[in-house]
């Protein structure tokens, strides 16, 4: 991989990782016509191309800390703060209840708030909600991972998930009224989210878009829905970089790509990131996500055209 390459790869991923449009689909299409031009660049659907699409998304993991570096800190402190009141809660001799109305702090009570309750240990429950959302991603993601990793390969495949992605977001701003805030974050609700975004794994379905459009689907304030979903990337896109790293490792093709292109894919992804959430972030909270739809219908109608013409 050049270093060309990889500064319009990194490029391409930094914008299109938070534009709900699918980085991984205009990632994979790229390398196809790349391929096609006489690149000498891995097929798309090799360990090692698989390596560094996700090396390029932990990069936007950074522009995701930056934008939100006071929602993350903010809740990283109240998680430990609310481990700790839990802690102490449940060892001591006696427990005694957290609140004048006798009410003391149970799984059960911590996962299914009552409206009386819905400020306990909030961020906790984030936290384990969260990490909810990620398993369910998991149990539908890892089953299925040679499945998914077929599509990169069909470029048609694509246009027609690039097609749904599109059909899911101009729906989402239909929907105006979003009662649900944090506080109502459910098992059920998380479970949904999980769902999206263990199918966004298939290249065209944008994780963002996913994530954000069930999050809607189930009520959620627009807000809390992108918030929710960045945050649930974290521990998702390490996890997923993990998994094929050891790929990579078993294979043994670490030098058809190389470190130094690795790492300006890295960096670039991340710059560009920054500029590309701040932008995305606006047209969400107005409710103008129809944008992406119909760029994403043109697209993969030019893309179905340059499959049949061996453009990709």
């Amino acid at each position: 991989m050049s270093l060309f390459e990889s500064i319009l790869l990194g490029i391409i991923q930094g914008i299109f990782m938070f534009f709900p449009v699918s980085s991984t689909s205009h990632l994979v299409l790229t390398q196809h016509w790349l391929i096609q031009r006489g690149s000498s660049l891995p097929s798309p659907e090799s360990a090692e191309m698989i390596f560094f699409d996700l090396v390029v998304h932990v990069g936007t993991l950074i522009s995701i800390a930056v934008v939100f570096r006071k929602s993350l800190s903010r809740l990283i402190r109240r998680i430990f703060q609310d481990g700790q009141t839990l802690f102490s809660h449940w060892h001591k001799p006696t427990p005694t209840p957290l609140e004048p109305q006798g009410l003391s702090i149970t799984p059960h009570s911590l996962l299914f708030p009552t409206p009386q309750r819905e400020q306990d240990l909030l961020y906790l429950r984030l936290a384990i909600l969260g990490m909810f959302s990620v398993l369910v991603t998991g149990l539908i993601g890892f089953p299925l991972r040679s499945v998914f990793k077929e599509i990169f390969a069909r470029p048609l495949a694509v246009a027609i998930t690039l097609s749904i992605t599109g059909i899911l977001l101009w729906y989402t701003d239909r929907k105006l009224r979003q009662p649900r805030g944090l506080r109502q974050l459910t098992p059920k609700v998380a479970g949904v989210i999980g769902i999206g975004q263990g199918l966004a794994l298939i290249p065209g379905l944008s994780r963002s878009g996913m994530t954000i459009s069930f999050a809607l689907f189930t009520g959620l304030k627009r807000q809390w829905a992108a918030e929710y979903s960045f945050f649930i990337a974290f521990p998702t896109i390490l996890g997923a970089t993990l998994l094929q790293t050891l790929d990579v490792f078993k294979a043994d093709s670490w030098g058809e790509i190389g470190w130094l292109p690795l790492t300006v894919g890295f960096v670039v992804s991340a710059g560009v990131g920054i500029v590309a959430l701040q932008l995305v972030l606006k047209l969400l909270y107005k409710a103008r996500f129809r944008y992406f739809s119909y760029y994403l219908w043109v697209l993969a109608g030019i893309v179905a055209w340059g499959s049949f013409r061996g453009v990709f």
